[in-house]
């Protein structure tokens, strides 16, 4: 089960690396047949910009709508309604807001953090010398 289940995280993990590592080199080839050796870091500074920018609203988004999915399966339950329609569609958003809050959202922390910090170490070699 762990086997598989880090064997599932390779292509997201490698696609979080590669991104910026890819974006960053076209463009320094771009910037340095257009005399821009600048513009390998300044497209690869808002691509992390912009990743970062919609991680965050991603995982807010994962987190709120978990955590309302959890506890309107609490608030059917304190209304005595187990075992009606209401309820069985409350469970079914429970067991959806479970993962997203307590996995999915935080995880989009681990990919922001290795996306920055691989643009951040490789910044230098996206500097195209003239």
């Amino acid at each position: 089960m762990t086997r598989a289940g880090l064997r599932e995280m390779v292509k997201p993990a490698l696609l979080a690396l590669g991104a910026p590592i890819g974006v960053g080199f076209l463009f320094k080839t771009i910037g340095g047949m257009t005399g821009r050796p600048l513009l390998g870091l300044e497209v690869v500074a808002s691509f992390l910009i912009f990743a970062s920018c919609a991680g965050l609203m991603m995982a807010i988004f994962l987190d709120n709508a978990g955590g309302a999915w959890d506890n309107a399966k609490k608030l059917v339950e304190s209304e005595n309604k187990k075992g009606t329609l209401q309820h069985a569609a409350a469970v079914t958003g429970d067991t959806v807001g479970d993962p997203f809050k307590d996995t999915a959202g935080p995880a989009l922390h681990v990919i922001i953090t290795t996306m920055a910090t691989t643009v951040l170490v490789l910044g230098p070699m996206f500097y195209s010398k003239i």
